[in-house]
């Protein structure tokens, strides 16, 4: 597929005049390797996409409704794609940064710096995007009625409670329940984070009013970026890991819609 990329340039001399970063869309040299445990998650995604198309063949009421979801799936497939774009400049941002505190950058340190809060917010952002997403499909595609279990508006991790308290498809929100659980106080971090930027205030603004904030007129300290990284990386398992088992479970459920209905319309022809 068509991806976004963000080409980093390794240093401030090999950079063009205007920036460090060049975003141009192309289909080569990804910045992440779509390999292991990522792949799986595609391969999920790819195949239940063809099911619902091979599927939604027709011009009935019927047909229409699940080919929606194969265009759902593919513009999941899109935004994981941006998300991993986003993670992937964030990190390399950070690593390149070497300092602590604002009094120590250079101009190439605070080019380095907003560069990295920028991609940051953008992944952190696209993270909760992906699993609200992904949530809404499977309310839909496995008939979860979150929005009349529990509210109109709802998340991911609303559909998460529902499929827990009302013993919706049991084994897999056992397995989402499992993925979630150890990843708990990091997505909680990311959703604070999150709820920070979209409601209140940008991200480097915190670090300019802690500075303002600041009475014993310390050397201000940024916040702690490595830590930051950590949580990201860990909402990043947390979403291709999920989608990898839900994408299962519905491919699964998918065909053995497909097989009975081959059966009932075999029975009808008789």
């Amino acid at each position: 597929m068509a991806r976004l990329l963000i080409t980093i340039y390794d240093s401030i001399d090999a950079a063009p005049v205007g920036g460090l970063l060049c975003c141009e869309l192309c289909s080569a040299n990804p910045p992440y390797d779509w390999g292991g445990p990522v792949r799986n998650t595609i391969d999920a995604m790819e195949r239940f996409a063809l099911l619902m198309q091979e599927q939604g063949e027709g011009d009935s009421v019927e047909a229409a409704r699940i080919r929606k979801y194969q265009i759902w799936t593919e513009g999941l497939l899109r935004s994981l794609d941006e998300l991993e774009s986003s993670r992937y400049a964030a990190l390399r941002f950070a690593k390149l940064l070497n300092v602590t505190s604002f009094e120590e950058m250079t101009p190439e340190d605070r080019l380095n710096y907003y560069n990295h809060i920028y991609f940051d917010k953008n992944a952190f952002i696209r993270l909760f995007s992906v699993l609200d997403k992904l949530g809404t499909l499977m309310n839909e595609y496995l008939g979860l009625d979150t929005e009349n279990r529990m509210e109109n508006h709802f998340s991911f991790f609303t559909v998460l409670r529902n499929m827990r308290h009302n013993g919706l498809h049991p084994e897999l929100a056992e397995k989402l329940e499992a993925l979630y659980e150890p990843r708990r106080e990091a997505m909680g971090r990311l959703r604070r984070r999150r709820n920070m930027e979209i409601h209140q205030m940008n991200a480097e603004l915190q670090d300019d009013l802690l500075q303002v904030l600041n009475v014993k007129r310390e050397q201000p300290h940024l916040e702690n970026i490595d830590e930051n990284m950590v949580d990201l990386n860990e909402g990043w398992e947390l979403v291709y890991l999920a989608l990898a088992l839900v994408f299962n479970h519905m491919c699964k459920k998918g065909e053995e819609t497909g097989a009975s209905r081959l059966r009932s319309d075999r029975k009808w022809r008789r």
